[in-house]
């Protein structure tokens, strides 16, 4: 599936690959992963939001993440639809490490928190990609298919982050996009704690 060419910039725009036992562990997890999963459509809607709100002088950025914000509260839904269908209660479980660490690495100086948002945001949309693919082959039939269909809108999403990043930077992204996939391969490779939708492969001990 790396090779497929629709999404080829998926795949060359993220520092490795999920680990096979990630994905082992999900198929383990299933009301982890459609909760978690849940809960990051919510969070990326309201990154969106909160961007709207904080930069109302970007005329470029507005619109493109108003669409972008309607989009990830229908897929909220569709998870939902599915924990719903297998009767899988929606409860609060804590947040990986992933987004936590992401975050940690935002400048505090503007334009360039803005534009390390943006690259956050994009490369989470990424890895979120890579994974529906990986997840679409290795569930029951009808989760894996609708893990299939979400694919294509999540390398959309990422496409719009990182050109939006492109438009909003100063001197470039190579450097600082090197420096942030460095830190999420690391969160993607490294043994965790806790299975979440953007966790690492959970500890031998609690797998």
């Amino acid at each position: 599936m790396a090779g497929n060419d629709k999404f080829a910039s998926i795949y060359r725009n993220l520092g490795c690959l999920t680990p096979d036992s990630w994905y082992e562990q999900a198929t383990g997890n299933l009301p982890v992963l459609l909760i978690d999963h849940a809960n990051c459509e919510k969070k990326a809607a309201g990154t969106a939001l909160s961007l709207m709100y904080r930069y109302v002088d970007k005329p470029v950025l507005l619109p493109v993440l108003s669409r972008l914000a309607r989009e990830e509260l229908r897929h909220f839904e569709q998870v939902h639809k599915v924990m719903l269908e297998l009767c899988i209660d929606y409860r609060h479980i804590t947040p990986s490490r992933y987004a936590r660490e992401l975050k940690s690495l935002v400048s505090e100086r503007e334009p360039d928190r803005l534009v390390d948002i943006l690259l956050i945001a994009a490369i989470v949309e990424a890895r979120s990609c890579e994974r529906f693919i990986g997840l679409s082959s290795k569930l029951p039939s009808k989760i894996g298919l609708f893990y299939k269909n979400l694919a294509a809108s999540e390398a959309r999403h990422f496409e719009t982050y990182l050109n939006l990043a492109e438009t909003y930077s100063v001197g470039g992204l190579k450097e600082r996009l090197s420096n942030i996939l460095e830190v999420e391969r690391t969160l993607v490779l490294l043994p965790d704690t806790e299975f979440r939708f953007h966790s690492g492969p959970l500890e031998k001990s609690n797998s």
